[in-house]
């Protein structure tokens, strides 16, 4: 038999041992891969210390999966090209490097979208992308893994009435939130047009109970649905932070995740097996509440929100219930008027003039309604609307009704403000004859 025959012979028979590659190197490699995707998932994260860190974020579902990719990727360059195909990255977090942000807001010169003494916001271009950054400061000291864990589990939420974070960066006490830009007015701006008070595009009760449904599903998402194992609180429910898309006049929730991201709320990861979780159990037990700064808008904060400083879904729902009595009114939530006997101010709540119209059978609703809506709208949905939000902003949070049944009520309001549509549709098409009989 000749040499190399005899050398064929011996590598089939005794195929050599390909060297193992360490998890380490395969995630390097996988890290690298994802590097060179269109959207990089390994960025520097500047820590509220101070310090630059580099982190790798990782989109998948569980450590199975994981480990599988990993084990594919290091087959060999075919294998990766076949992961490059299969993964399409839906959902990827992405964790912003500041110098970003700062390039994106011309070192934050640019005329700023909004600004008040808590935030700031620019409109801007980010990876050729249309978004809104947002400037606020961390409420207490927060761990870098945690912020992480956060963003990442936000960035998964997905609902037609909340409008999508798509990432997020820190620098030194701030953090940096980067959403989807969507074009649109405030509620607010909507229902009270500074220019011409006796004009909103919200003029007719279907566009109004569209948009209460819309809110009301948006929230009960929040509180009940992300699949997240976690109990988010919005804490930032008002007139102001719902947009109101153009042309459709849906509603869309704004701020989602800012809470949880800038230490606002102090709610427990459910998961016993998350790190972050038994680490914020522990901090919890060890300093309860104390040196927890908050902050609110007058008009929204439920009562126990001003006394404790807590959030809680039921202050969500309590913010919710001022909100449906500001779309049915087209009043503010607080207003300041001037007192022409005492020549001082006087306080004047929607709240407080909601139940009092609501009151006596309520023979006064009908003149506490926005007059804009010209009396066209169905009398018995109104009437039940509005109990609705005085349900939802009771004194006591435990007579608050729960998100999903709220949702659930307004829905079946939709449906019947629907048929009476369709019953007092207004005459779009007729006929005249003026020929003899």
């Amino acid at each position: 038999m000749c040499k190399s025959k005899k050398k064929l012979s011996k590598e089939v028979m005794e195929p050599k041992q390909k060297p193992r590659r360490s998890s380490s190197s395969s995630t390097k490699k996988l890290s690298s891969f994802t590097d060179q995707s269109s959207s990089s998932t390994s960025q520097n994260l500047i820590s509220p210390n101070g310090s630059t860190t580099s982190f790798i974020i990782n989109n998948f579902n569980n450590n199975k999966n994981s480990q599988s990719w990993a084990s594919s990727s290091k087959s060999s360059r075919h294998s990766l090209s076949s992961l490059k195909g299969a993964l399409l990255f839906p959902e990827q977090t992405h964790i912003y490097n500041f110098s970003e942000i700062r390039s994106a807001t011309q070192n934050f010169l640019k005329d700023p979208l909004s600004s008040s003494s808590t935030s700031t916001s620019w409109r801007c271009l980010l990876r050729d992308q249309n978004v809104v950054v947002i400037q606020r400061k961390f409420r207490r000291k927060m761990e870098t893994d945690e912020v992480i864990e956060h963003v990442a589990m936000i960035c998964r939420s997905h609902h037609s009435s909340l409008i999508p974070l798509k990432g997020a960066s820190v620098s030194g006490n701030y953090i940096y939130l980067v959403y989807e830009y969507i074009q649109g007015v405030n509620l607010s701006e909507a229902l009270r047009n500074p220019r011409n008070p006796n004009f909103t595009v919200l003029s007719n009760w279907i566009s109004r109970i569209q948009i209460a449904s819309d809110i009301a599903h948006g929230l009960d998402y929040i509180h009940h649905s992300t699949g997240l194992g976690l109990g988010f609180v919005h804490n930032h429910i008002k007139s102001t932070s719902i947009i109101i898309t153009e042309p459709s006049l849906h509603a869309k929730i704004c701020h989602f995740g800012t809470a949880e991201l800038c230490g606002e709320t102090r709610n427990e990861i459910k998961d016993p097996n998350s790190e972050v979780g038994t680490k914020k159990a522990s901090e919890l037990k060890k300093c309860g509440s104390k040196g927890l700064k908050f902050e609110g808008t007058r008009g929204y904060m439920a009562p126990e929100f001003q006394w404790t400083g807590m959030a809680t879904v039921k202050s969500d729902v309590y913010a919710f219930g001022v909100v449906v009595l500001e779309l049915i009114s087209g009043k503010e939530a607080v207003k300041y008027e001037v007192d022409e006997e005492s020549g001082g101010y006087t306080r004047v709540s929607v709240i407080e003039t909601a139940a009092e119209a609501a009151g006596n059978g309520g023979t006064g609703l009908r003149g506490w309604v926005d007059r804009r809506l010209k009396d066209s709208y169905p009398v018995d949905v109104a009437e039940k609307l509005v109990h609705l939000g005085l349900d939802c902003v009771e004194t006591n949070p435990n007579n608050r009704p729960d998100m999903g049944r709220v949702a659930g009520r307004i829905s079946q309001m939709y449906l019947e403000s629907q048929t009476w549509a369709e019953k007092f549709a207004p005459l779009t098409d007729f006929t005249v004859s003026l020929g003899p009989r």
